[in-house]
């Protein structure tokens, strides 16, 4: 595999600079700029931002591997053509859930973990491509010279190289699952499994765990914390997606009356610009999930009052 040779020439860097590219690529890990923002509960998430160039050389590498590298069919984000919905579709005809989820799951995986990966899909990797993917791809939070080296959360090939690296967990993981009729499904670092067998879930946990320690050293855990089992005698949920008793995919109530909410603060003029562009990728998401509520705020407040929501842009 030549993929370094590859990516140069889509990205048009001829021989004179290719010199000047390999001191940039030495640099590259630390080109980040690093900021948090609050997580939906508790703590905060560290994003290290790649800088411009580096960020373009990401996209055109991602470009370059995104038809090269294998995912499995359990993995559902960032897939082109998938949705959050079709990953809770899969699971909204069963009567049994479980949830789970991965600790810091880019910042645990590492240039071993990928280059693992390759070998176990027989792709025999050059060293300079060993050199270039490691430098491109992965952040220094270290400010060391050798420190680790980790995929960041806020570059763009960060999420098909995660998927690319849990490809044997979703197929192993997948096969166990398929035998004991259980649906398996990957949402980037959570991971459901549904079925209508009572207390067939209760061993997954063990099972899993033990796994990604064979697999991946241990590197990518589970975040013990958020494993819950549910069942239709509670509510269901699935990145953020609400299953119905009936078996229907919603928003939930209380999501629905907070849209509401909004539009009609929006609609009183009285909502400031980051709310706004807050209310319209919800809108964005619900017209995705449940269109119906979007009709009935149609209705309510006036298919013009949305439609101003949609087309409002920062002044």
């Amino acid at each position: 595999m030549k993929i370094y040779d590859t990516f140069l020439l889509s990205l048009d860097i001829d021989e004179v600079n290719k010199e000047d590219f390999t001191t940039f690529l030495r640099m590259a890990p630390k080109m980040y700029k690093v900021y948090s923002i609050p997580k939906r509960t508790h703590g905060h998430r560290i994003i290290a931002h790649p800088a411009k160039f580096l960020k373009k050389c990401q996209r055109v590498l991602n470009d370059v591997l995104v038809d090269l590298l294998p995912i499995n069919k359990a993995a559902f984000a960032y897939i082109k053509n998938i949705s959050i919905r079709d990953n809770a579709e899969l699971h909204k005809n069963s009567k049994y859930l479980l949830k789970m989820d991965f600790s810091d799951f880019f910042n645990s995986i590492t240039p071993e973990l990928l280059f693992s990966a390759f070998e176990s899909k027989s792709m025999k990797l050059e060293e300079e491509d060993k050199f270039f993917l490691q430098q491109l791809l992965f952040w220094s939070p270290s400010k060391e010279d050798e420190g680790k080296l980790v995929l960041s959360v806020g570059a763009p090939s960060s999420p098909l190289i995660s998927n690319f690296i849990m490809t044997k967990f979703d197929e192993l993981i997948g096969k166990i699952c398929e035998e004991k009729m259980i649906t398996y499904s990957r949402y980037a670092d959570d991971i459901f499994f549904s079925t209508n067998e009572k207390n067939s879930l209760f061993d997954l946990p063990k099972m899993i765990r033990a796994l990604l320690k064979g697999l991946l050293g241990n590197q990518v855990t589970i975040n013990e914390s958020k494993t819950i089992f549910s069942s239709k005698a509670h509510n269901r949920y699935i990145t953020g997606i609400t299953i119905t008793n009936d078996g229907d995919i919603s928003l939930g109530r209380k999501r629905k009356r907070y849209i509401s909410s909004l539009v009609h603060k929006f609609q009183l003029k009285i909502l400031d610009q980051e709310t706004i562009l807050k209310l319209q990728g919800l809108l964005s998401f619900a017209k995705s999930i449940e269109i119906n509520f979007i009709i009935r705020l149609e209705k309510k407040y006036s298919y013009k009052t949305l439609n101003d929501i949609y087309k409002y842009r920062l002044g």
